[in-house]
C-alpha cells in the first residue's frame, strides 16, 4: 500500500515529492484523487520532472491520459524529456 503522507507535509524534499508523484501517476491514482493530486502531477510531467506512467487511464472525469509510451520520445511525458530536463 502506496503512504500518501508525502501529499499533506510541507517539508517533505523535492526528490520524495517526486517520487510519490511519480509512483501516482504509475498506478494511475493520481488521475483519481483529489484535484489537486491531479493538477500537480500534471504540472510535474510538463515541468519534465515525472513521466506519464506505463499504461494509460481514464480521470475522475473521463479524460483519456496516455501513457509514456504513446507519446512522442522528447515530448512532454516521454522518459526523453525528463532526461532533458534533468537537474
Amino acid at each position: 500500500m502506496m503512504d500518501y503522507d508525502f501529499l499533506w507535509r510541507e517539508d517533505v524534499p523535492m526528490d520524495e515529492m517526486i517520487e510519490g508523484y511519480q509512483g501516482l501517476i504509475d498506478s494511475g491514482m493520481a488521475w483519481k484523487l483529489e484535484g489537486f493530486v491531479g493538477r500537480n502531477a500534471m504540472n510535474l510531467i510538463e515541468a519534465g520532472k515525472c513521466t506519464l506512467g506505463p499504461v494509460g487511464h481514464r480521470d475522475f472525469y473521463g479524460n483519456y491520459v496516455p501513457s509514456k509510451f504513446e507519446v512522442e520520445a522528447g515530448t512532454k511525458g516521454s522518459q526523453e524529456f525528463v532526461d532533458a530536463h534533468a537537474i
